[in-house]
């Protein structure tokens, strides 16, 4: 019984383990592609010979692709939750225009020392007039964040107040709950209706992030003067807290919106001759 045993054993040990492998004339296991061993001698005193698996290039690339493969798929899922509108998770500094390229990179080196400024707590106020590219620079920071492997959430104000007005006793679990990205955008400040509830709702919502010690990018078309001198209590509470926990920059420039409506009408304008 025992001969018996050996003899399975031994054609057990000597047939192919996948697809792949095959016993060449040299008496070693090849893999059928790149021709290197798929199998090592190794002897372990008491207890005999083995023959265990080793990856050849062909497993290591695959294992590579795999392993790729569900890294974009992570990514791609960290974007569909950071941006409500598809086309934002394609915005890059990769295809940005760079019509002011000091801006610009300025706005890149944000998103590589990330690291720190998510350590510190130190996030940014983008203002300026509309169309100037401040949602573009936000959203650009953000996709390189995610492909650093952080989360991201982008949003505006209107979403976030009126989300909250409808709400109950489950205000401060949403507004919490906006605290477990890595980094928080919100677009549009001064957009939202003007209300002194309104503005307990947006103070409550930036404190709350300055709390957290987590970075924020807001932007808004408000100018530097109205964030300096604005026009009531309540906004000279917000803007002072706001300012606490971001670098103010301005967004300037003439509107890339016109430019890229005027560019998008180009072959309208030419068809009908005008």
């Amino acid at each position: 019984m025992s001969d018996f045993n050996a003899v399975v054993a031994g054609m057990a040990a000597s047939a192919p383990r996948n697809s792949n492998e095959y016993l060449a004339e040299d008496g070693i296991f090849r893999c059928k592609i790149c021709q290197q061993p798929t199998r090592t001698k190794l002897h372990i005193p008491g207890f005999g010979d083995f023959e265990p698996s080793i990856t050849c290039d062909c497993d290591k690339q695959a294992e590579a692709a795999r392993k790729e493969r569900e890294r974009q798929e992570e990514l791609d899922r960290k974007r569909r939750i950071c941006f409500n509108q598809p086309a934002m998770r394609a915005w890059s500094f990769e295809h940005d225009d760079r019509a002011n390229a000091k801006l610009s990179d300025a706005m890149a080196r944000y998103a590589d020392h990330f690291p720190k400024f998510l350590k510190e707590g130190r996030g940014l106020l983008l203002f300026g007039s509309v169309g100037t590219g401040k949602s573009y620079y936000a959203a650009c920071i953000a996709n390189r964040v995610i492909d650093q492997g952080y989360s991201a959430r982008m949003t505006n104000f209107a979403t976030l107040t009126n989300d909250l007005s409808g709400m109950g006793e489950g205000k401060n679990r949403y507004i919490e709950d906006l605290g477990r990205y890595a980094l928080l955008i919100i677009d549009d400040l001064g957009a939202e209706r003007k209300s002194d509830y309104m503005q307990e709702i947006i103070f409550n919502i930036i404190d709350s992030r300055c709390r957290s010690g987590k970075p924020m990018i807001i932007t808004t078309n408000l100018s530097g003067d109205e964030i300096k001198n604005p026009d009531n209590t309540g906004y000279a509470r917000i803007y002072d807290r706001l300012l606490g926990c971001c670098f103010p920059q301005e967004i300037s420039g003439p509107s890339r919106r016109k430019k890229e409506l005027r560019d998008s009408f180009g072959d309208m304008r030419s068809i009908l001759g005008l």
